[in-house]
């Protein structure tokens, strides 16, 4: 019968439930990427809109369900509660650092360094500020959403690290996605105005901006020669807030608060 027909299909979804939810994440990805290249000209990255459309499955995976893990509580879907936890997060903040040289960074002499640090700082404390001025004052959550101005990965790291609820964490990866689309769309519009044009400039912007997917978005549509730059200097903005957000900045917040 159909229900016995149903009750297997679920039954072999859940025993290959990651590699399901694999599949289920490249069929949005590539969606993502068709709605970015036809409906933003590439304005709006496929990696942004793939995680807002997450966002939203997940949101309404959780109405049906009154669950807490999202598309996880669905059933055949239970893979994605591996796929979206810590240890692939971990792996893919790992892999994206393979690529990018410290001899390279170096060249760029002592005001790259500067740039990362300054990047993290400025936009932890702008994403602290705003939460707090939203009513959320308690030093986990605003940390949280600080880390989360910074991308949309150190958020839900620091969330984790510090035990925030999962309603923060999402408001985190929200402020990540909202940043990555600015830098997209600002990069080519404000890049004459200030010098965006040398690989030296694009790894300081990277570093300034962090945000990889929104960097290498907006220099992309500036000058693809500046893509590599730019964004190995952002790859080292996410390591670099992944240790600072749920350790230095967060004593600092709780010393502060």
């Amino acid at each position: 019968s159909a229900q016995r027909l149903m009750e297997y299909i679920i039954t072999f979804l859940d025993k290959n439930g990651l590699v399901f939810a694999f599949l289920v994440t490249g069929i949005i990805m590539y969606f993502s990427e068709v709605i970015s290249k036809t409906l933003t000209r590439g304005k709006i990255p496929g990696s942004a809109i793939s995680i807002f459309m997450g966002l939203v499955l997940a949101y309404f995976a959780g109405l049906e369900t009154l669950g807490k893990k999202g598309m996880a509580d669905l059933p055949g879907f239970a893979g994605f509660e591996l796929m979206g936890g810590p240890m692939f997060r971990d792996f893919a903040i790992v892999s994206t650092a393979m690529g990018a040289s410290f001899a390279i960074i170096k060249k760029t002499g002592p005001i790259g360094i500067v740039s990362l640090f300054l990047g993290v700082i400025i936009s932890f404390t702008v994403g602290a500020i705003i939460s707090y001025a939203l009513g959320i004052t308690d030093v986990e959550s605003m940390t949280t959403i600080g880390a989360g101005a910074c991308t949309f990965v150190v958020g839900p790291v620091t969330g984790t690290a510090l035990g925030a609820s999962s309603d923060i964490i999402a408001i985190s990866i929200a402020a990540g996605v909202v940043k990555s689309i600015l830098v997209t769309i600002g990069t080519p519009l404000i890049a004459p105005y200030i010098g965006l044009k040398t690989p030296q400039s694009a790894m300081i912007f990277g570093g300034l901006m962090g945000t990889t997917s929104g960097t290498a978005a907006g220099l992309a549509a500036t000058d693809p020669t500046l893509v590599p730059y730019g964004a190995m200097t952002a790859t080292f903005y996410t390591g670099l807030g992944c240790l600072m957000c749920p350790s230095v900045l967060y004593f600092l917040m709780r010393a502060i608060l």
